[in-house]
């Protein structure tokens, strides 16, 4: 008898550990980059290990994907993408790592920006830029994760909704802090052309001399044309992106008269010990840096 009921202890504390153990172990999550790898950890929390495939200052536009990418995204639960093309390595990758899911697509939802380049109409995939399109990202991060893990649902909801809350102030901020700015001082030079949702949201003009992509390439042409733009429109700050090469921009200024406003996260995070370390920091981090130039400081 006392036997049996120590085996029935055992067997119910083992089956209790056992319970312990399946609960602990958390959802895996790959993100394509930093940025949406960010937004996954912020709804996810303990639940979720997020693995991002693209690391800090890497350019999603020319990743080349490596051999632990692919077993990362095969052992992965669910995996996250911005879309819109960035990712145009994705596919090969999905090939080659054997992964049988179907990847979320968190900018499902927006609506696109786009534009002509080389006679093509070419859609804008840096919806993140907009700290209201953020938002959406993160509804479809909620949604994703509360299929992967309905147990976690409660939480997944309750991360979700304080860290929209978050970006939904951060929205109001950069709308504030522009606002407060002439508009015919609101025009701005960058590498390429990866802030157009930012400028749409927020009253702000860009000029770049590549397009949506750093893949594509400018024409003496067209960068002769620019410099005369930013000259007739009194385009006063230039900025460099984190992940992209600075010379073109810096030709560019220096032969327009427009003056260094810093650097720019816009596709990638910074280290962690950076300024940009989670997309909130960076997307704060933008509108001061923009603001601050456009004022003239």
């Amino acid at each position: 008898m006392k036997n049996s009921m120590l085996l029935s202890s055992m067997a119910a504390f083992a089956l209790s550990a056992f319970s312990l153990l399946a609960q602990a172990k958390p959802v895996e999550a790959v993100a394509s980059f930093t940025v949406i790898a960010d937004m996954v950890h912020n709804v996810g929390g303990d639940r979720v290990h997020v693995t991002s495939l693209i690391g800090p200052n890497g350019d999603p536009h020319v990743y080349e994907p490596t051999p632990a990418d692919a077993q990362a995204l095969k052992k992965a639960d669910v995996a996250f993408v911005s879309g819109l093309h960035l990712e145009g390595w994705l596919d090969r990758l999905i090939r080659a790592s054997g992964y049988k899911g179907q990847p979320v697509v968190l900018s499902d939802g927006i609506k696109t920006r786009s534009m002509e380049e080389d006679g093509k109409r070419i859609t804008d995939p840096h919806a993140w830029n907009s700290a209201a399109n953020g938002v959406i990202y993160v509804r479809n991060i909620v949604a994703a994760l509360k299929k992967a893990d309905p147990e976690g649902a409660s939480v997944y909801q309750a991360n979700g909704e304080r860290y929209m809350a978050q970006l939904q102030e951060l929205d109001s901020y950069a709308r504030a802090q522009v606002q407060a700015i002439p508009a015919a001082r609101r025009k701005v030079l960058t590498s390429h052309d990866a802030f157009g949702y930012f400028g749409d949201a927020y009253g702000v003009t860009f000029l770049s001399p590549l397009g949506f992509s750093t893949e594509s390439e400018a024409s003496a042409a067209d960068v002769g044309k620019l410099i005369r733009q930013i000259k007739a429109e009194h385009v006063s700050a230039y900025f460099f992106e984190n992940s992209g090469d600075p010379r073109l921009v810096k030709q560019i200024a220096d032969a327009s008269g427009a003056q260094p406003g810093g650097e720019l996260y816009v596709e990638s995070l910074s280290p962690a010990d950076g300024p940009a370390a989670s997309y909130a920091q960076m997307f704060r981090y933008n509108v001061d840096k923009l603001t601050a130039a456009m004022r003239g400081q």
